[in-house]
């Protein structure tokens, strides 16, 4: 096996990996990333995020995708969006090469903390992270908007500002 930075070539397989996660988070729907959108925002000039490949027999099995960050309290951080191997992998030693690889990566970045979410009903990874050294914070909660959430938001917002200009 070998764990290597991904290439523009190997989007293509990162894609089925993100939409195999997806399956197995219950929300196969909810994919609508590219694999073009993956090479623009991956490879351009200013890359948004960063791969790493777990490769077998010339087969792409895993991927972990990462991004940094900036804490306020610590400073440059990884956040760690996405560790998948493929299920007819699992056992093979990808998915632990793949997050030995991601913690190297924030040694030699000298990162003062890498993050990751897991869904509260994944006990199998919560209990590796937690054997690994890592921390499951309970007390905090993830938060997002979607676009429908941002759109909402935008035209809340611009009905606020005209009605104080109709005011006026």
């Amino acid at each position: 096996m070998i764990i290597r930075r991904g290439t523009e070539n190997d989007m293509k397989a990162v894609l089925a990996l993100i939409q195999e996660l997806a399956v197995f988070e219950k929300e196969p729907e909810a994919v609508v990333v590219t694999k073009e959108d993956l090479i623009r925002d991956g490879f351009g000039s200013n890359p948004l995020f960063h791969t790493f490949v777990a490769e077998l027999d010339g087969e792409i099995i895993g991927m972990a995708l990462y991004y940094y960050r900036f804490s306020t309290w610590k400073g440059k951080t990884i956040h760690l969006e996405d560790l998948i191997v493929t299920e007819k992998s699992r056992g093979t030693g990808a998915g632990m090469a793949l997050y030995s690889e991601i913690i190297k990566e924030g040694e030699r970045e000298n990162v003062r903390r890498i993050e990751w979410n897991v869904l509260n009903w994944n006990t199998p990874a919560i209990e590796f992270y937690e054997k690994s050294g890592a921390k499951v914070l309970s007390d905090w909660r993830v938060v997002h908007m979607d676009e429908q959430g941002i759109d909402d938001f935008l035209k809340g917002q611009k009905s606020k500002v005209e009605s104080r200009t109709s005011k006026v």
